[in-house]
């Protein structure tokens, strides 16, 4: 029986980036994790220990530092792209290349004494915003998401009707507590390879406020439901979507028997699980939506 090398890429992972553009009376501020996976002709590296088509990580490493003061970076997916292309178009034994990108929001705090806003802080509220890119020499694809989205509605929940039998212990409710931590992606449906191609800006933030209106606004018989809700409502309003893929654990919430002590309890006391907890995944796209090629992985 024969053996021989499967699918396989290398790069750099999570080079950490701080980029602060400099206006007269004001500071801005991106500060980014960014991950490089390349994967082409590479075989003898694996094979013989020939290193002659590897691009080293520590050079994939500075091209990051280098683009982001040559190229600036404005929205995380135009300098996903930008690098992506980069590390295709210019290595012949590079024939794809993976960018992660994850990025760190920073509020501003009070306009200090010398009249420059330069000061920030890390915010507490926002989401990290995220971006993957998928380049083969001709075609990107781009999915953008946002992390650590926390939600909660407090009532319009309810589950039951569910399958039992002798191991069932859950018992049925008209009203609960539904709240999870949204991890979302949504892949954009143009495949060219122009990262100026989009208001990238715009459609991160309104594929975001319609992800939240639809967790808002749907009265939940289970975190599933909910699940293509969110993704139905971003498809509906953003036409350069094409599919969108969310997690959701269930982030449990127990009424406490307060009986004990001669209280009762109207749903207004609770406990939160922290493990284990109900995980849900889904994805939600058009019925024409293009291949999807590398775009998930």
């Amino acid at each position: 029986m024969g053996i021989k090398l499967g699918a396989n890429h290398y790069g750099k992972a999570e080079t950490r980036v701080v980029a602060v553009r400099r206006h007269p009376d004001r500071h801005e501020i991106k500060d980014l994790n960014v991950s490089v996976a390349l994967s082409g002709d590479m075989d003898d590296a694996h094979l013989s220990g020939d290193n002659s088509k590897v691009l080293p990580t520590d050079t994939q490493k500075n091209t990051v530092f280098v683009f982001a003061r040559k190229y600036g970076i404005g929205e995380i997916e135009e300098f996903a792209i930008i690098l992506a292309k980069h590390f295709v178009d210019s290595q012949p034994s590079v024939h794809h290349a993976r960018v992660a990108i994850e990025e760190y929001a920073w509020d501003r705090i009070a306009l200090p004494s010398n009249g420059i806003a330069h000061s920030f802080a890390r915010s507490g509220t926002a989401p990290v915003r995220t971006a993957v890119v998928h380049y083969d020499g001709t075609k990107a694809h781009v999915v953008s998401g946002i992390k650590d989205l926390i939600v909660l509605n407090s009532t319009d929940s309810e589950f039951w009707g569910f399958l039992t039998d002798e191991l069932t212990t859950l018992k049925e409710t008209n009203d609960r507590i539904l709240s999870t931590v949204v991890t979302a992606g949504w892949r954009h449906a143009d495949t060219t390879a122009d990262p100026h191609r989009a208001d990238w800006g715009a459609s991160f933030r309104e594929a975001s406020r319609y992800l939240l209106a639809a967790f808002a606004d749907t009265h939940s018989y289970s975190l599933q439901q909910t699940l293509y809700a969110m993704g139905t409502r971003v498809l509906d309003h953003r036409p350069e979507l094409c599919e969108v893929q969310l997690e959701l654990p269930n982030k449990h919430h127990f009424v406490v028997d307060l009986t004990p002590f001669g209280l009762d309890n109207a749903n207004e006391v609770f406990i939160v699980a922290d493990r284990p907890y109900g995980l849900m995944h889904g994805s939600v796209l058009r019925d024409d939506a293009p291949d999807a090629g590398p775009a998930w992985s």
